[in-house]
């Protein structure tokens, strides 16, 4: 985290979420839907649905609650607020995209709510993104992620060898009607083929992985493993413990994983419909099979005009999963509320503008302390 302003914002989660808890009464109160909790630039990215169709959409949904959807608009806001003082970007070119920020996620509102196309130009950086999604082959999922186009996964450094344990409970899993009919419901597979489990491995992912379940499976689908379809990595993650703040009276799924999947659902039906909600080694997991699409979208140096371009369409990315869930009545009376506190000469809401300024700030003073300690003990930071 100690690499930039924006990567240490990415990773600690949890000072925003005090932050939030602590401001909440100052904030608009927008319809209880589900939110994205953790809604910085690159937690959006290029999916793939089951039929093959990319687009932009949440792509991370481990803190997902039914909340207020002005926190995913703070964060966003956060992120990109961020971005551009990394990019060496004035202050004015801030005030100026969240103005943008809100243009565009007002658009979304303004719209039936229905499909994912969404309004304005895309910025350069999801144009280089999509191109490369539209571009990627199993091969290349399977290099990047396992390094290896065999069906097999390499033990290293980042996977791990399975206990006796975790190989049966993992075959025993992949051994359910519902994680074989969630299989062989993408990429043109026949309804009716057979799944094996031809290699598993803990999946070491950073830090914040020691101590969860994290697995990754290699299937194989059907007789003719040759087939490109006939392969597919999938990713077992075990569901933690949302920090994000919710409404009291949301109605989630106690069950962390069955909470992600449903938020997920109903934010990003691309990711949503690929995913399942079970139980092993006694922990709720949540499975899903990885695409060569699915990536992540990486903003680290923007112009002027990339950042004004990048604010507005995201916030409609943003807008349209908050859309779906809205009646055109709830629509339009969120929409109201966006257009109160508003002063004469900037066209975003005040406590938009008040809330990002205090967040950058306190950020950028705990990002350099952070930096202080990581230079004293790299180990300790």
């Amino acid at each position: 985290m100690a690499g930039s302003a924006h990567a240490y914002l990415r990773g600690n989660t949890l000072k925003f979420y005090e932050w939030l808890k602590a401001a909440d009464s100052t904030l608009p109160q927008g319809p209880p839907i589900w939110i994205c909790g953790d809604c910085h630039v690159g937690n959006l990215g290029p999916i793939a649905n089951s039929d093959d169709e990319i687009g932009i959409q949440i792509r991370d949904l481990d803190q997902t609650v039914i909340g207020n959807p002005a926190h995913d608009l703070i964060r966003l806001g956060l992120s990109l607020a961020t971005a551009a003082r990394g990019s060496d970007l004035p202050g004015v070119t801030t005030a100026k995209m969240l103005e943008q920020m809100i243009e565009g996620y007002e658009e979304t509102l303004a719209d039936d709510g229905d499909g994912d196309k969404i309004r304005g130009k895309r910025p350069k950086s999801v144009q280089v993104v999509m191109k490369h999604a539209v571009a990627r082959t199993w091969e290349q999922l399977a290099k990047e992620r396992i390094e290896n186009i065999q069906p097999t996964i390499p033990l290293g450094k980042r996977f791990w060898p399975l206990n006796k344990k975790e190989k049966r409970e993992i075959s025993e899993l992949f051994e359910r009607e519902d994680v074989r009919c969630l299989v062989t419901s993408l990429r043109s597979r026949k309804s009716d083929a057979r799944i094996e489990v031809l290699d598993a491995a803990y999946w070491v992912k950073g830090c914040s992985s020691l101590g969860r379940l994290r697995y990754a499976v290699l299937v194989g689908v059907g007789k003719d493993l040759s087939k490109e379809e006939a392969l597919c990595l999938m990713d077992i993650k075990e569901a933690g413990q949302s920090a994000a703040p919710h409404n009291a009276k949301g109605r989630m799924p106690q069950d962390n994983a069955e909470r992600i999947v449903q938020g997920a659902r109903q934010l990003s039906p691309a990711i949503g419909d690929r995913m399942l909600a079970a139980h092993l080694l006694e922990r709720g997991v949540f499975l899903r099979e990885l695409r060569p699409q699915d990536l992540k979208l990486e903003i680290d140096r923007l112009t002027r005009e990339e950042a004004m371009t990048a604010a507005r369409y995201l916030a409609g990315v943003v807008g349209k999963a908050h859309a779906r869930q809205m009646d055109a009545p709830t629509r339009q009376k969120w929409r109201d509320v966006l257009r109160r506190q508003r002063s004469t000469n900037l066209e975003a809401p005040s406590w938009l503008w008040s809330s990002v300024v205090e967040l950058v700030a306190s950020h950028e003073a705990a990002y350099l302390e952070h930096c202080r300690r990581y230079a004293i003990d790299p180990g300790a930071a």
